[in-house]
């Protein structure tokens, strides 16, 4: 049997890669724009704590810079679809760490700072493990088609999840900082991408059926929870380090259903799962690194200090708004 030929991709599942990289450009200056939009909103209101409230949500819809990087998000997903229609789900779904490196260079124009050293080389590790995870997953990723018994497991899996994040932010909604918001958000849309994957997959192998409904229930209920964690993370966190958690967190999940439930690599070596699990270590503790080290979770923190002591915030925090 020529196992080559079925583990390589067809020379026409490589194009989703490059619309991948065109979604993650739009990932990257959707997120920016909707970090300041939830920035300024919560300007004028007031912080957002224990999550935004129903009318902070509603002024977001007034706020152009909002809508205009919500459009781009749309654009993002639009072709996050296109790619996962032409090439496996652990190939493209990785390659948008690469709008990790576009947020982190537009964020640090326009907040004026600076990134420092232990930012840059959380930054190289999220995209260099997310990197060498697709090298490997493009030599070893296959189509399958999607059975029932699979799709039943992945609805399972994220009903639990769905009520044990509503329970959580129900409980512990005050508690909450960025880092969590994003792991969960990353979760969820790692769902997202595999459910979008597994409508994709069922409707061009014929079997349109009610089971694409369920899919479609639970992506949107994932998408819709997923989302609104986004928008309180940006407003506990700089927009690079958002999108680091995403492109990180969200791949991942995604790629371990496309290898465990999907099998999209099942014929890949042993080797190849120990580089799948020892990259994707690496791209995680990026993620973490960043949330320590970034120069403006720092500020944040120097924030909170001044107002715990009672001084003004200009006087702590180097003159933050």
């Amino acid at each position: 049997m020529d196992t080559a030929g079925q583990l390589a991709l067809r020379p026409s599942q490589f194009l989703g890669i490059p619309i991948a990289l065109v979604g993650a450009v739009f990932l990257s200056l959707g997120a920016q724009l909707q970090h300041h939009g939830v920035a300024k909103v919560e300007a004028s209101t007031q912080n957002a704590s224990g999550g935004l409230s129903p009318k902070q949500l509603g002024l977001l819809l007034a706020r152009p810079s909002w809508v205009v990087g919500t459009l781009m998000l749309g654009l993002a997903i639009a072709f996050q679809l296109a790619s996962l229609v032409v090439s496996p789900l652990i190939v493209v779904q990785p390659l948008g760490a690469v709008a990790l490196v576009m947020t982190a260079i537009v964020n640090a124009r326009v907040s004026k700072l600076k990134l420092n050293r232990s930012s840059i080389v959380a930054i190289s590790l999220c995209v260099g493990g997310v990197g060498a995870f697709v090298l490997v997953a493009a030599f070893f990723a296959r189509e399958v088609d999607v059975s029932d018994n699979a799709l039943i497991l992945i609805l399972v899996i994220l009903a639990v999840v769905l009520a044990a994040f509503g329970v959580l932010f129900g409980l512990l909604r005050n508690r909450f900082k960025a880092i969590m918001y994003i792991i969960a958000a990353g979760i969820l849309y790692g769902f997202v991408a595999t459910l979008a994957k597994v409508v994709i997959a069922r409707v061009t192998q014929g079997h349109a059926d009610w089971w694409i409904i369920l899919c479609i229930i639970g992506l949107f209920a994932a998408a819709g929870l997923g989302a609104y964690f986004v928008q309180n993370a940006y407003s506990s966190g700089p927009p690079d380090l958002v999108i680091a958690g995403l492109t990180v967190v969200d791949p991942l999940v995604a790629v371990t259903i496309g290898i465990v439930i999907l099998n999209e690599a099942t014929q890949a070596p042993l080797w190849a799962g120990i580089a799948f699990v020892l990259f994707g270590a690496v791209a995680t503790w990026g993620v973490f690194l960043l949330a320590k080290h970034h120069p403006q979770t720092q500020e944040d923190a120097l924030v909170n200090a001044a107002r715990a002591l009672g001084k003004p915030d200009r006087e702590g925090a180097g003159g933050l708004d």
